[in-house]
């Protein structure tokens, strides 16, 4: 009986309970405080959040009203987020053109092949220019940064694409740009960042180049090639001037950027053309008065 009430707990008392009470409303208040701090945080948080996609949102929705108003009513300005005069002539017109869906095409296999391959061969570029043990490239890598500042001129590059037979060609979008000097920096610079220890572990289990580069090198640079990619694609994307210089003879070739721009210029050009007819007949009306 001696032994077990020995090991029976003793009864709390009430000072020690009223300091646990304490420390539990003391502790209580203050993640009621931290829940009300992270309450106004959200509220806050959330209404810049609002506020930045309507700012970002507003060009677009503003654009989307544009093209469903009237042109010549367009080109008074004042178009918020709504039409003023409704109409679906303006895409009546883009889609009743045959050559849209030719340079659609064109746009995206341009796109998807261009950026799939200038990828592959600038990564491939950027590791072998990352080796120590490559030589020359020093020398390389300042070639490359030289044609970053340094063009070799519209015309001599219009003759060399000629004689290459790269004019009138699908290829033209493709071979000059595959080896972008400002994305081979940027993926070297990556790799010559990550460990040699690496590369040296694959060596001694018998791998060679082209397995260290596609096992090991290339999923870790996965988010620099992301990157790139993004940035090629946006580039072949929005790209028009090789396609008026080097295929606006072919039809088939041209690209959906070519055809929209001309498409706006014929429509800049009647406009300039209506106001120089307005301030004309305002100049000659008084002096034939």
């Amino acid at each position: 009986m001696a032994e077990l009430t020995k090991t029976l707990p003793a009864p709390r008392t009430g000072k020690k309970r009223k300091s646990e009470d304490i420390g539990a409303n003391t502790k209580h208040g203050i993640m009621s405080r931290r829940s009300k701090g992270d309450m106004v945080f959200d509220t806050i948080n959330t209404i810049f959040m609002v506020i930045f996609t309507i700012i970002i949102l507003y060009p677009l929705l503003n654009m989307v009203a544009v093209s469903f108003n009237d042109g010549l009513d367009a080109l008074k300005g004042g178009i918020t987020l709504v039409p003023r005069v409704f109409t679906l002539k303006n895409y009546e017109t883009v889609l009743g053109k045959q050559s849209m869906f030719a340079a659609a095409r064109t746009s995206v296999l341009r796109t998807v092949i261009g950026t799939v391959t200038s990828t592959l061969v600038t990564a491939l570029l950027a590791y072998i220019l990352s080796r120590k043990e490559f030589l020359f490239k020093k020398q390389l890598s300042l070639l490359y940064v030289v044609t970053m500042y340094v063009s070799g001129g519209l015309i001599p590059i219009f003759i060399v694409y000629k004689n290459l037979g790269l004019t009138n060609s699908f290829l033209v979008y493709i071979l000059p740009g595959m080896v972008p000097a400002f994305s081979m920096l940027v993926l070297r610079t990556y790799m010559n960042g990550l460990p040699d220890s690496l590369a040296e572990s694959a060596m001694i289990d018998g791998a060679g180049h082209l397995t260290i580069f596609i096992k090991i090198i290339f999923p870790l640079c996965m988010p620099v090639i992301a990157t790139v990619a993004l940035f090629t694609a946006v580039g072949q994307w929005n790209s028009w001037f090789d396609a008026m210089l080097y295929n606006k003879m072919d039809d088939d070739l041209t690209t959906l950027q070519y055809e929209l721009m001309k498409l706006l210029s014929s429509v800049t050009n009647q406009k300039a053309t209506a106001e120089t007819a307005q301030h004309s007949t305002a100049t000659v009306t008084p002096t034939s008065i």
